[in-house]
């Protein structure tokens, strides 16, 4: 081309100078348009987007109801797309899955099959997923063959599609829905169905209701998640305006999810709240050091028990302050804004309650109108028919006749027509019954369909032409599906803020007195307790149990366990459980048993309680072999420290926190003798003394108790049995003797005898002493009942009615 030619312009070629703003305008408009009334608001009708519309309708032509086999999601999808739906797989798809998971829908109308995702994961792709309408889909399509709604072309004009389904269902309110479309958006919570067929039965005979009177029948939002919902001033407004806020919280409760921490059990999340949100928020708070206490966070989610996370507490830390900080931190509490947006003939309105439920019950009476009408004609034209065969089956045989002898049908038409007086429609249907039916037919028979059809004509006509009629099919319906689909409310309603604890409560367990109590049966637990009412528990027995062993601390505090193997174990208040005070008696039954609690060796026991400190006497304990050792307070320095070195085949027998030097210290020995003499005469020896003799043992006898026992008001129970019998089998023979019958003795000396055995008996198979009142318990912690102190500390003992398992006294005797 020459440098100065001019470029030659097609002739088809049409060029239009156009304004770029004006384009813009026009285009974003149209696009605004196909948002709004074709992709992102739900019908206020049947509470459905288009897209959403199209998945249902297509489906039932197909086929797939809930007695069908489930099949490929891809055909679904494929076959919606390329008959109504132009917008993208995708689109399609993640609708489909919304309408069938069971987190996001308050009534599912798709039955999945497959991996249909989760609240923090994705479904799997449509050609691995499988689906099919589930039984609320049917009642929301019902109608659709009967002429109930409206038909329009889809998208090139081959093929119809509905405006809107009949929707037997309130899916607007029962199912809620969310979109953004240009300019606007919707967010509208999902509804209990019974609750809300409710309100519209109430609706339709109280046409003037106000709000307050709706709200009776639907006090709020019903998630599919469940929850709580906090405050309901929010639910309100949006019932009153159509906007509003409410405060969503997460089902929660506090338990012991081990033997030594508690935890925050979540067992229902906020609506469309994942546990895996949940999770990731509570780490990166402690990792920014934003919360403490939190020692581990578990999700324990399955099919079976539904929702469960479990957040550890640490140790000190009160978990209902825990939990509340949560609250406010995580999704455990979150906000839902209502926007109650949706499509009413054709334009887009911000709806309150009463005017979502009317705009509703309108369209249900219309459906229910235009079915009536649409049966009330098939039933005419049936009832025409059959008078056409009454008529003729008078004279079945002319008939017959004269179809024969007829050149062609148009004949025969027109002579059945003449002959008997027929319609042409009457004479067509005789002509097209095959012969065989025409034989068989019974005038018995089609008088019985003519009453039946006169009867049901005569119902549609009253219900078409009785308004009242009407709304009472309408309002009967309604009831039937409330029925068969609905469910009990999951979502909790809390009128006021529903706090557990207020923004003053402390994050830490309080360091208030409690005490550290170890029962006979092996249970350990703590009391909390005020000073001044300390001296009221004296005299209780622990309920269910005997405590044997009693230290004072804090709710903070440490205190010692100390093993038969000469171990001492330093442990924190604050691992046990609480248990309460009832009727004034410690109840142990709460408590947790020690093996759960710390690390025992096989065949190692707890067998008393200290205090943590460098103060006092420090302990006292004797050995199975008659050794006795004092423990200075400083040994007390780590958390696992053995007390005293033992011989091969030695264990503890008792051990104990030394109050005064004058105290008495006792050993009862197997074969019956009692040693009393002062703790003033043991030298106090470090960790790794091996004490010194305390009593001198007759042959193939051992020390079988150990102990520390007041002067006054004492006494000694011994319990007599056979070195044969089984342990714990034996009942045996019990006596009880006073204290002072027993004089005080050198150290390793034999001392006197405390028991004389029977008949059979040669061992004593159990033995204490202490403060008076005392009780004895079983092996199940029942109490038994003892004799009383005899003057005699050689007599025999009385027959026992059971085998006793453990001796204390009433008095919580602490240090």
């Amino acid at each position: 081309m020459a440098k100065n030619s001019t470029p030659v312009q097609d002739e088809d070629e049409r060029i239009m100078d156009v304004n770029v703003s004006n384009e813009m305008e026009t285009s974003f408009l149209e696009y605004a348009y196909s948002v709004i009334y074709s992709r992102a608001l739900p019908d206020a009708r049947d509470g459905l987007k288009p897209v959403q519309r199209r998945i249902l309708y297509i489906m039932r032509e197909m086929g797939l109801r809930p007695d069908k086999p489930h099949i490929k999601c891809a055909r679904v999808v494929g076959q919606v797309m390329g008959l109504l739906h132009p917008h993208g797989d995708t689109a399609i798809y993640d609708a489909l899955v919304r309408l069938g998971q069971n987190w996001a829908m308050r009534l599912p109308f798709i039955d999945g099959h497959g991996n249909f995702g989760s609240l923090d994961a994705g479904p799997a792709a449509y050609r691995y997923t499988e689906c099919r309408l589930a039984q609320p889909a049917l009642a929301m399509t019902e109608g659709l063959e009967e002429d109930a709604v409206d038909f329009r072309p889809n998208y090139d004009g081959k093929e119809t599609e509905p405006a809107v389904l009949p929707a037997a269902i309130p899916n607007l309110l029962v199912n809620g829905a969310t979109g953004i479309a240009v300019g606007m958006a919707t967010n509208m919570a999902p509804h209990n169905l019974i609750e809300v067929v409710g309100g519209l039965r109430y609706l339709l005979k109280n046409p003037d209701a106000e709000l307050d009177e709706l709200m009776r029948f639907i006090p709020g939002p019903d998630f599919p998640s469940g929850g709580k919902i906090v405050g309901l001033k929010g639910v309100r407004d949006a019932y009153d305006t159509g906007r509003g806020s409410l405060k969503q919280r997460a089902t929660t409760r506090i338990e012991q999810v081990t033997a030594r921490r508690k935890g925050i059990i979540v067992t229902e999340l906020p609506y469309m709240v994942g546990p895996e949100k949940i999770i990731e928020q509570i780490k990166q708070l402690v990792q920014k050091k934003r919360i403490k206490g939190i020692s581990d966070v578990k999700d324990l989610t399955d099919l079976e028990h539904g929702t469960r996370l479990e957040i550890t507490v640490k140790n000190g830390i009160n978990p209902d302050a825990l939990l509340e900080q949560l609250f406010k931190m995580t999704k455990l509490e979150d906000n839902f804004a209502i926007n109650n947006v949706a499509l009413v003939e054709g334009q887009p309105r911000t709806l309150n309650l009463k005017q979502m439920l009317q705009v509703y019950l309108d369209h249900r009476l219309d459906v229910t109108l235009r079915r009536a009408k649409f049966q009330l004609n098939k039933a005419t034209e049936r009832l025409h028919l059959v008078e056409g065969m009454l008529l003729a089956i008078v004279d079945i045989d002319d008939v017959i006749a004269i179809i024969r002898s007829s050149e062609d049908v148009a004949e025969a038409r027109t002579r059945l027509i003449e002959a008997f007086e027929l319609s042409e429609a009457q004479a067509n249907y005789i002509l097209d019954l095959q012969l065989r039916r025409l034989t068989k037919l019974s005038k018995l028979e089609l008088e019985a369909e003519q009453d039946e059809l006169l009867k049901r004509i005569a119902e549609l006509n009253e219900l078409i032409n009785d308004e009242g009629k009407l709304a009472e099919k309408v309002s009967d319906d309604l009831s039937e599906v409330a029925k068969k689909y609905g469910t009990p409310r999951r979502t909790v309603l809390l009128e006021d803020s529903g706090s557990q604890v207020s923004a003053a409560t402390p994050l830490e367990v309080p360091d208030d007195p409690c005490l550290v109590m170890l029962g006979s049966t092996g249970l350990l637990a703590r009391m909390e307790y005020e000073e001044d009412k300390l001296p009221s528990l004296e005299g209780q027995r622990a309920r269910h149990d005997a405590i044997i062993s009693c230290v004072r601390t804090t709710a903070r505090g440490e205190f010692g366990l100390l093993t038969n193997t000469g171990r001492l174990l330093r442990a924190q208040a604050i691992e046990l459980p609480t248990v309460p005070v009832t009727a004034q008696a410690p109840n142990l039954q709460g408590g947790s048993r020690v093996q759960e609690l710390y690390p025992l060796e096989s065949n190692e026991e707890v067998i008393g309680l200290c205090r943590i400190t460098e103060e006092g006497l420090g302990l006292a304990v004797g050995t199975a072999n008659g050794v006795v050792k004092r423990v200075t307070p400083s040994v007390l320095t780590k958390d696992d420290w053995p007390i005293i070195t033992l011989e091969d085949g030695d264990s503890l027998v008792g051990a104990l926190e030394l109050s005064d030097e004058k105290q008495d210290l006792v050993f009862i020995t197997s074969d019956a003798q009692l040693l009393r003499f002062e703790a003033a005469k043991v030298r106090p020896q470090g960790r790794a003394g091996k004490g010194v003799a305390g009593i001198k043992l007759a042959a193939k006898a051992r020390a079988i108790w150990f102990g520390a026992v007041p002067a006054d008001d004492s006494v000694v129970v011994t319990v007599s049995g056979s070195s044969d019998s089984l342990p714990g089998t034996e009942s045996g023979s019990v006596k009880v003797s006073e204290f002072d019958e027993f004089p005080t003795k050198g150290r390793a000396t034999g001392g006197v005898r405390c028991h004389r055995f029977l008949k059979g008996e040669n061992v004593l198979l159990l033995a204490w002493a202490g403060s008076k009142p005392v009780v004895a318990s079983a092996s199940s912690g029942s109490p038994i009942d003892l004799p009383p102190a005899t003057g005699k500390r050689d007599g025999s003992g009385t027959p026992n009615p059971q085998p006793i398992a453990a001796i204390a006294s009433k008095k919580l005797d602490f240090a």
